[in-house]
């Protein structure tokens, strides 16, 4: 039986899903990948993981479902490239909002996010608590992909902590699944190493973020260095990716507020 929900029957839907069951929501971006990635990378990669983790899951007998990929998200740091499509934050905050109040049609009350995009990780975790007050869901977020910002070892390039867009991790995952749209004679390494050499202010979870813009570091608006990419690696980090995806869904099958 298909686990994407929108191939069901209306009737179907009604009968499958149950109290217990998990609905997965993949969320990406269409926004500016450099010269060298296509602009749905974001979500290429969420769908993807997505797909293969609940297909796995459901084979290791979870009772989880696939929404369809919500792919037109918020993008605005990169809304200075042309291709880039984004919703301002009330939008995608309703947006995400209206999608879980709509789940009540069914029995189903457990909705997580699947993430493939940097700029929707503080708006998905406002959505977790919404969804959790207005309509009593049990909301999950998580990122589709696990992929570091490299250090130079083991013939990566060094990123110095802001491999973040367009680097090496997402690149090779591209060349993994979709390589037909990867351009790598368009490979051009943006690296603000002066950023990665502060304690507390930078990406990757350092304590001090701060507002940026993809342009603020370079014309190109990548972040980070795809020199070297290949599919191999983007193998390697694609199933690191499904199997987080996996162990953390059998989680949330298990999860309780209570002890």
């Amino acid at each position: 039986m298909s686990r994407l929900l929108a191939e069901l029957s209306g009737p179907a839907a009604a009968e499958a899903l149950t109290e217990d069951s998990i609905v997965v929501l993949p969320t990406g971006a269409i926004e500016h990948h450099g010269p060298h990635l296509p602009l749905a990378t974001d979500a290429i990669v969420a769908e993807a993981a997505a797909t293969a983790a609940v297909a796995r899951a459901a084979a290791q007998g979870l009772d989880v479902w696939q929404l369809p990929t919500l792919s037109i998200t918020k993008s605005d740091e990169h809304s200075w490239a042309p291709g880039t499509l984004w919703l301002t934050p009330e939008t995608m905050l309703q947006t995400v909002v209206d999608i879980g109040r709509s789940l009540l049609t069914t029995r189903a009350r457990t909705l997580v996010f699947v993430n493939g995009h940097g700029g929707n990780v503080a708006l998905l975790n406002v959505a977790n608590r919404e969804l959790r007050r207005r309509f009593g869901l049990r909301t999950f977020f998580m990122p589709a992909a696990r992929v570091p910002s490299f250090d130079g070892t083991d013939g990566t390039p060094d990123e110095h902590g802001t491999g973040i867009h367009a680097g090496y991790g997402e690149t090779s995952m591209i060349m993994h699944l979709r390589p037909e749209l990867v351009d790598p004679a368009k490979f051009h390494a943006t690296v603000p190493a002066h950023i990665g050499e502060f304690r507390h202010i930078g990406f990757n979870s350092k304590p001090v973020t701060f507002g940026w813009l993809s342009n603020d570091f370079g014309p190109t608006g990548v972040l980070g260095d795809p020199t070297g990419a290949n599919a191999e690696a983007g193998a390697r980090m694609f199933e690191d990716s499904v199997s987080f995806v996996v162990e953390a869904l059998e989680e949330i099958s298990r999860f309780d507020y209570t002890a």
